[in-house]
């Protein structure tokens, strides 16, 4: 049989990637890659770059040949509209089209809403920042595959300014939070079913530090840090707690639990799309 192919859409416009990178981060969609080879060992996983309007992006027959796709964040927004927004809402329409599991994440989450007919706004709450506090399963989410071996309540690693504001039909939320009602959410559309999450479990700390990083004057306007200094030291805990998850003097500081430094629980969103909807669907379609 041949091996399990998957693609990776990066949300993120190439200055956004550049700035990501300067300040010691990963490319979302290499982050994204590494963690779905590591899920499926073998896999072939290709990218691609909507948010980069001279980007050749895959089109219906070729995008059906995947057995499943991932959406990475974005620091774009579904409401500003323009190329770089539009090309995505249409690639990933285009998905959805297919039959093909998909699953989002935070940028991935809105971009899926918006191509399935719900909207996006500016969240009236304001940002969420590292991590996603109180993250509680409904009643529906409980009994959903992508929740097995998850707590009822947890944290998760999160970025975002906005958020859902009206759900597409066909969608189901999973779990919600006092920031933001929609912090998971089912979508089944055109025969496609999709997953996507709010919060971001493909980021290990390291990644929330250099976000902090980039956009630090941001978070200081915001009240989120005193000063630049302030960010230094908050950024240097993570990247500390990232390299020893077992530091209890930093994980207590910051009320990190245990859920979030454990990667096997922090990523088992991901890992549960993987077993109920890729491998099923690539067996159905009689690639494995």
């Amino acid at each position: 049989m041949p091996s399990p192919r998957l693609l990776v859409i990066e949300g993120n416009s190439p200055q956004t990637l550049a700035e990501h990178i300067a300040v010691g981060g990963t490319a979302a969609h290499q982050g994204y890659s590494n963690l779905l080879r590591e899920l499926i060992p073998g896999a072939i996983v290709d990218t691609c770059h909507p948010g980069d309007p001279g980007a050749t992006l895959p089109e219906g027959e070729s995008l059906a040949g995947y057995d499943g796709i991932a959406i990475t964040g974005s620091s774009l927004h579904v409401y500003d509209g323009g190329p770089s927004v539009n090309r995505q809402i249409e690639l990933v329409r285009a998905a959805l089209a297919t039959g093909t599991p998909l699953f989002g994440s935070c940028w991935g989450l809105q971009v899926i809403t918006a191509a399935a007919g719900g909207s996006v706004r500016k969240n009236p709450k304001g940002r969420e920042i590292g991590f996603g506090r109180g993250i509680r399963l409904t009643e529906a989410g409980r009994k959903h595959p992508m929740y097995v071996g998850k707590l009822d309540v947890f944290n998760a690693p999160t970025v975002h300014l906005d958020e859902v504001e009206a759900l597409p039909a066909g969608a189901t939320v999973l779990a919600t939070n006092a920031m933001s009602d929609v912090q998971s959410v089912e979508i089944r559309t055109n025969g496609s079913v999709a997953w996507a999450v709010q919060y971001h479990p493909e980021y290990p700390l390291r990644e929330i530090a250099a976000i902090v990083r980039r956009i630090g004057t941001r978070l200081i306007e915001e009240g989120f840090f005193r000063d630049a200094n302030d960010i230094t030291t908050f950024a240097h805990d993570l990247d500390t707690l990232d390299r020893d998850p077992e530091c209890k003097r930093l994980s207590w500081r910051h009320g990190i639990s245990k859920n979030v430094l454990d990667k096997k629980l922090r990523v088992g969103e991901v890992a549960n799309w993987i077993e109920f909807q890729v491998l099923p669907t690539r067996v159905k379609r009689g690639r494995g």
